[in-house]
């Protein structure tokens, strides 16, 4: 065989699992093999709109590109001779070639001369690449076409809500992939900018046979635009720090079950001491151990008795709060800053006779935990401050606490 291959040499090969027409295919020229990856990119074209390029200003410079391509390589003899075994859909069939010689090179930036394209950093064919659809001018147009929110005012607050909520951990980002949605009511980032769906029109079929819709959407910086929901979604997908923010409620932050997608990221305990300390034990009902774990609480408390952070003893656990798509040393910071007023000051010695000053005891009424609970769960917990003299969850001054 002229490529060296036997049969035999072909069927172990093929044992092996090695492709044997990959094999014989290193034997080509480069101009061989330029022409045949060429002709793949048409077949590729072919397959995946389901007719031949075509010639035409209207039609994408790929499209004018591989038409012209095609047309040259129906007319190289030498051309068709390689092509043709390999042309399964029919390309060559029934068009004859002209009398060209061989030496014709069947260039790419030849080819896009005859286009009208000129411009020397497009002769290579992989920098036209980045040449965008009209398709995706459009879309871009639209994200770049914004104009001035005449109500910004109304959705201030809520880019300052959100905000609180990303900087207390309530709320996180995600990369907005392809299967992520767009919806109304949600936040997303788009070249560093939040972005807020105001609002979306009735959904409908689009002339490519895809659902779509109309949206409000309103930017941080006091701008708006109308904008497809495909354009939005492209934008978002091409953007690479294109995100999503989560929903406090996507994947409750705080309940007994989390929904399909949600990341587990621990577990809120509220704890008693049963020390018999009598510094400890006269403040029995108030004071309690508020942290955040990511491992099983039962095993976190089991040698309580023996670790000056329990203050040497055994403690019952009031409460638990499990948590999803949350940072937890976040949050626990967050919860230890909000009580700081109330932080019990106590020196404990371990086993060893070293004084520990446990950090995580607060002086805490129970029902007072709860309703910090309940705070984080809906983003304001940063707007308040506990007063010890009250007993009660009061509003800073500042609204400035945040997670260390």
């Amino acid at each position: 065989m002229a490529n060296g291959f036997t049969d035999q040499d072909d069927a172990l090969l093929a044992e092996l699992g090695v492709e044997t027409d990959a094999k014989r295919a290193s034997s080509r020229t480069p101009r061989e093999e330029r022409i045949i990856a060429g002709f793949e990119e048409i077949q590729r074209f072919v397959t995946q709109q389901g007719r031949p390029p075509q010639h035409g200003e209207d039609r994408d410079i790929f499209e004018r590109l591989y038409a012209v391509r095609l047309d040259r390589l129906r007319e190289l003899t030498d051309c068709r001779a390689l092509i043709e075994p390999l042309d399964h859909q029919g390309l060559f069939a029934g068009v004859q070639s002209a009398p060209l010689s061989a030496a014709d090179e069947l260039e790419d930036d030849e080819l896009l001369a005859q286009l009208g394209v000129d411009d020397a950093t497009a002769s290579d064919i992989t920098e036209l690449r980045h040449v965008r659809s009209a398709a995706e001018k459009r879309a871009a147009e639209e994200i770049a076409n914004r104009q001035r929110c005449e109500d910004f005012d109304a959705f201030k607050p809520l880019f300052e809500q959100v905000q609180r909520e990303l900087s207390s951990g309530v709320r996180q980002t995600r990369r907005f992939e392809r299967k992520s949605e767009i919806a109304p009511g949600r936040f997303y980032i788009l070249a560093g900018q939040k972005a807020y769906v105001a609002a979306m029109e009735q959904p409908a079929v689009n002339e490519h046979g895809n659902i779509d819709a109309r949206l409000r959407v309103i930017f941080d910086n006091g701008t708006e635009s109308n904008l497809l929901m495909r354009s939005f979604q492209k934008a978002l997908q091409q953007d690479p720090a294109g995100r999503r923010i989560v929903e406090p409620t996507a994947g409750p932050l705080f309940s007994d079950r989390n929904e399909d997608g949600d990341e587990a990221s621990g577990i809120v305990y509220v704890l008693r001491s049963k020390s018999d300390n009598p510094s400890i034990a006269s403040h029995r009902d108030v004071l309690h151990k508020i942290g955040v774990t990511g491992g099983d609480i039962a095993r976190r408390v089991a040698a309580a008795k023996n670790d000056p952070t329990f203050l040497m003893a055994d403690v019952e656990v009031i409460a638990t709060y499990e948590l999803f798509n949350i940072n937890r040393m976040r949050l626990e910071n967050l919860i230890h800053r909000v009580f700081d007023a109330a932080r019990l000051d106590v020196e404990i010695k371990d086993r060893f006779g070293n004084p520990i000053t446990p950090r995580e005891w607060f002086l805490v009424p129970r029902f007072v935990i709860d309703e910090a609970i309940d705070r984080i769960k809906d983003g304001t917990i940063t707007d308040y401050r506990y007063d010890p003299t009250t007993a009660a969850l009061v509003p800073r001054r500042d609204s400035s606490v945040a997670p260390s």
